[in-house]
């Protein structure tokens, strides 16, 4: 993540779109305003951005159809809607975007947002093989991502913080349970997002299924698809960044 977020504005209302820009710099951060869909695809295809803020109701190109355009070509893209009211909030928050909000906007709530979307991306991985924490973490690294193995559990509470973003547990480490963990890690950071890991999928069936019921996120399984985790990862951190926003998670099913 850039120290200086770069954040697209997509309104037809020019002088709301100036406002959050002039807001925005005050703030340290960078923006460009797009006043139509299309204007906006074009910027996003040609400029990278942090974030995406859209109206929902404009001519030639609604928020919904411009969400769903950027989804194709930058999934990893937040998108959050500004509307006053639209029939097409619950649809495109459906399909991924990250929330909505209602205008008049509250200015406080979206610079909370914008400081949670400026946090570095980081990951704490919970599992007993060192080679695959090792392997794993350079993907991951090359991802930009912050990350720290842990290989022994009982080590786990000294490394454990509100900074972390997310953890990945292997449901089946030496001496203690992937579930124990997870309980343990719910007494002191119950909103915490946890994927579980496994590569006994019939064995470790009820113990990931009670770790389900105490809110992990899901469960992969090992071999590792890394493209499939990635995709994973986005979903995640879109869903943290929306309840900074009031939107509820919307777990897996």
């Amino acid at each position: 993540m850039s120290e200086n977020l770069h954040i697209l504005i997509v309104d037809d209302d020019r002088r709301m779109a100036q406002t959050l820009l002039d807001i925005f710099k005050v703030q340290g951060y960078e923006g460009e305003a797009a006043y139509s869909g299309p204007e906006a695809l074009d910027k996003v295809k040609k400029s990278h951005f942090d974030c995406v803020l859209t109206d929902i109701k404009m001519p030639e190109m609604n928020g919904v159809e411009l969400f769903r355009a950027i989804k194709t070509i930058q999934p990893e893209l937040p998108v959050v809607f500004m509307t006053a009211y639209s029939e097409l909030v619950q649809e495109g928050l459906e399909e991924g975007a990250i929330a909505t909000l209602t205008k008049p906007l509250d200015i406080n709530l979206l610079l909370s947002f914008l400081a949670s979307l400026r946090k570095e991306r980081s990951i704490i991985i919970v599992d007993d093989d060192p080679q695959f924490c090792q392997t794993l973490g350079e993907i991951l690294r090359a991802q930009d991502f912050a990350v720290t193995t842990v290989t022994d559990p009982h080590g786990l509470a000294e490394t454990l913080s509100p900074d972390a973003q997310v953890v990945l547990l292997d449901m089946k480490l030496n001496h203690i349970s992937g579930l124990d963990t997870l309980k343990e890690i719910r007494a002191r950071y119950p909103h915490l997002p946890v994927i579980l890991v496994t590569g006994y999928r019939e064995e470790m069936a009820p113990a990931i299924e009670a770790a389900l019921k105490i809110d992990a996120y899901t469960c992969l399984y090992k071999p590792l698809q890394i493209e499939t985790f990635l995709q994973l990862l986005t979903e995640v951190r879109h869903q943290e960044l929306g309840r900074v926003l009031g939107q509820p998670v919307r777990k897996r099913k």
